[in-house]
């Protein structure tokens, strides 16, 4: 089922038109500008000069594919992005939905600010509006839980799945014929054969292929990583996967530094303070740390507040042989730490531990937390599936919760293997208590939001820190945040590889909200004008390739 027939299943999202758009009054304007506020510019720019020419002549082809996905995201966001553009007339407002990919508010729990609309439906638009989870689970449909479908209504009202394959199919016609184009500028081997398999990857929703190519690629200086990744977005189910596509340009010199942590995973796996069954998972022997300047976002991952880091691949038979790789984003990650986590931190980091906050900590907390993604569990102990699939839509926020504290974890374990010196496991700690702060402001728009509140409230449980009431400034016990994180991360793996879905929602609900202390706090901060997040200005002007 081709994209012109997709249309008669209603691709615009169906959203409830409460009044006629009237011109904007003061008071609205500023509401949305206090909006938009939240958001710090950061150009997307790196140093090319250094590429050989066919590299360079590689980034806009590889950029204009990345601008089909994001055509794609907005249809899975939103529906039809030219007639929101018709509708919202004024321009502030326009930007907002630009940052937003919609007319709702990421960092306000995907509530609307502009009249007309009412919240977002929590399945986006990968399914119905009116579609109720009783009607889906009724439904006899063995590809409706498919990461890869689209949930539609034929004229008669009855569900049906369409493939992303068929669903997008102009689109992927399209990023296929670029991916084969930059393959054919590839001066890399391993790089070509990677996107011409990506290319065929979104015309059949077959990407393990790819995935395993891009393993294999090693020597390549530009990397595009881009296909449907995280379920997220999908708030209703946690089936179905968003759309994006990164741009990046390898840093040897940094990546050179991070390169020994790889070769320590499977010491780091057995190091877990879980019985063996929850452990007895091993990570790829070729498990890799590179970093990396990011010079285009497209699609989910630049909806919003902006990812720093990845690793990849999801798909633990993919893992399982060829390893993983961590991708740190150290340009976006100078941005956030420069512009909100040092702002934060001489707020609210009491002044005899103020010094332990440092852009090193916060890059090594990054990376960590990246490489935990390939520690722990991935499948159920009783063989029953994988853990993704067991918790559901609590999957994104319990993984997010055990990989920042089984980062904090690794940083102490490798203080006791003589990796790290008690300094910096005593800056990994501090600093990662700021930066709770920091992704809490998310609120429970995310699951990051959502794990930086967990991790606050469960330390507060276990007195892992101490508030100054003086000063309004928090100070790290360090004795008991250690014990506090082994603590944690043995509860989470232990939940994880159960694939208890009760228990994940009740911790969820216990400790994923926002305390009358951290508002304090967050209010706090608010009111210093310091951003929530970054937004890019990115493109062929901001990278000076002529």
């Amino acid at each position: 089922m081709h994209l012109k027939n997709l249309r008669l299943f209603t691709i615009i999202l169906t959203v409830s038109i409460l009044v006629s758009c009237q011109p904007a009054d003061r008071e609205y304007r500023e509401q949305i500008q206090e909006r938009l506020d939240q958001y710090e510019e950061f150009v997307l720019t790196t140093d090319l000069t250094w590429l050989s020419d066919q590299e360079r002549e590689m980034i806009p082809v590889l950029m204009a594919a990345a601008d089909v996905i994001d055509e794609i995201f907005w249809i899975q966001s939103f529906g039809n992005k030219e007639s929101l553009k018709d509708y919202i007339e004024e321009p502030y407002a326009w930007e907002y939905a630009l940052i937003n990919y919609g007319p709702w508010g990421r960092l306000e729990g995907h509530t609307a600010f502009y009249r007309g609309f009412n919240d977002k439906p929590l399945g986006a638009n990968f399914y119905p509006a009116d579609m109720d989870r009783e009607e889906f689970n009724e439904w006899d449909d063995p590809d409706k839980r498919s990461p890869y479908t689209m949930i539609r209504r034929t004229n008669e009202g009855n569900l049906v799945s369409i493939p992303y394959a068929d669903a997008f199919a102009e689109q992927n016609e399209e990023i296929d014929r670029l991916l084969q184009l930059a393959a054919g500028l590839a001066e890399n081997e391993g790089q070509e054969r990677y996107l011409r398999l990506l290319g065929h990857a979104f015309k059949n929703d077959e990407f393990l292929t790819s995935d395993r190519a891009w393993m294999e690629m090693k020597d390549n200086n530009i990397d595009f990583i881009a296909r449907p990744f995280d379920t997220g977005e999908d708030r209703k189910f946690g089936h179905k996967k968003a759309h994006s596509s990164y741009l990046v340009v390898k840093d040897h010199e940094w990546s050179g530094k991070l390169e020994h942590f790889a070769d320590l995973v499977p010491q780091l796996q057995q190091r877990l303070p879980v019985p063996e069954a929850y452990r007895q998972e091993r990570p790829g022997d070729d498990s890799e740390i590179f970093v990396y300047d990011a010079i285009y976002y497209a699609g989910h991952c630049n909806a919003g507040p902006k990812i720093i880091a990845l690793h990849l691949p999801h798909d633990p038979d993919v893992t399982a042989e060829t390893g993983t790789r961590s991708m740190q984003l150290r340009n976006v990650m100078e941005a956030k730490y420069e512009s909100i986590l040092e702002p934060i931190a001489d707020i609210i980091i009491h002044d005899e531990q103020r010094d332990y906050v440092n852009f090193d900590a916060f890059f090594h907390l990054t990376a960590f937390h990246e490489i935990a993604g390939g520690l722990g569990i991935s499948r159920t102990v009783d063989n029953q599936g994988s853990v993704r699939d067991a918790l559901r839509e609590y999957y994104g926020v319990i993984d997010a919760t055990s990989t920042d504290l089984m980062a904090l974890f690794m940083i102490n374990q490798l203080y006791e293997m003589g990796e790290f010196t008690e300094q910096q496991m005593k800056e990994a700690y501090v600093t990662s208590f700021a930066s709770i702060l920091r992704s809490s402001r998310f609120g429970e728009a995310g699951a990051h939001g959502i794990a930086g509140m967990m991790r606050f409230n469960f330390f507060a449980r276990e007195e892992a820190f101490l508030r100054d009431q003086e000063t309004n400034t928090y100070k790290v016990d360090f004795e008991k945040m250690n014990a506090a994180v082994g603590k944690m991360v043995e509860k989470l793996i232990l939940l994880q590889g159960d694939g208890d879905y009760q228990a994940a929602g009740e911790m969820i609900q216990r400790d994923g909200g926002m305390t009358e202390t951290l508002q304090r706090d967050i209010d706090r901060i608010n009111r210093e004008d310091i951003p929530v997040d970054v937004y890019f200005r990115q493109g062929l002007d901001q990278l000076h390739l002529d």
